[in-house]
């Protein structure tokens, strides 16, 4: 009888737990029952060493948007005869893995306000939308910085020599004037 009388309150924390979590959906379940699993760093947007455009199996390549995926697999393409490549440093990102670089940034830089220099918000930042791409090595990211106005690639900040983005009328009239960094970008305003 004893016995009985302690399974009693754990049974009813268990049903509220089972209860509880019955109706929580995962984003873009579609309303299914059950709870978000976790993400691999790999699934979030990390990049493995060595990554190219050509890895269209990473998630921080195959999620960036297709004109700007098509326009870097030209350059690489271009570099390549030149015995350059272009490694991607970072594509893609989600918005989990974007705060979490703009928590750890935060911590780095003492503040919000320098942090924003190098890091923007998930709801602004061209890597959660497949906008941006990140090139490296330094050769990769100075031939890019050279040629990618012929592709439509262009950098965007002066504090990022890696960091591109697609701009479709390059090819015809140039890359736009560079912000000095993200905190002068009127997109990062939201």
């Amino acid at each position: 009888m004893r016995s009985t009388a302690l399974l009693a309150p754990l049974v009813f924390v268990l049903a509220a737990v089972v209860v509880g979590t019955a109706g929580c959906a995962a984003a873009g379940s579609g309303g299914s029952p059950g709870i978000r699993p976790a993400l691999s760093p790999i699934d979030q947007g990390e990049v493995p060493d060595d990554t190219t455009v050509y890895d269209t199996d990473v998630p921080a390549v195959a999620r960036l948007d297709g004109d700007l995926r098509a326009a870097l697999t030209a350059a690489s393409d271009r570099a390549a005869g030149e015995d350059i490549t272009l490694r991607i440093n970072s594509g893609w990102r989600s918005p989990e893995m974007q705060e979490r670089l703009l928590r750890d940034a935060v911590s780095t830089y003492g503040s919000l306000d320098e942090a924003s220099r190098w890091v923007a918000t998930p709801e602004t930042s061209a890597h959660v939308s497949g906008d941006a791409v990140d090139v490296g090595p330094f050769d990769g990211a100075y031939w890019l910085d050279l040629h990618g106005a012929e592709f439509g690639l262009c950098r965007t900040y002066v504090n990022e020599p890696w960091h591109f983005e697609l701009r479709p009328d390059a090819p015809m009239v140039g890359c736009p004037d560079q912000y000095l960094d993200p905190t002068e970008d009127p997109r990062m305003a939201g």
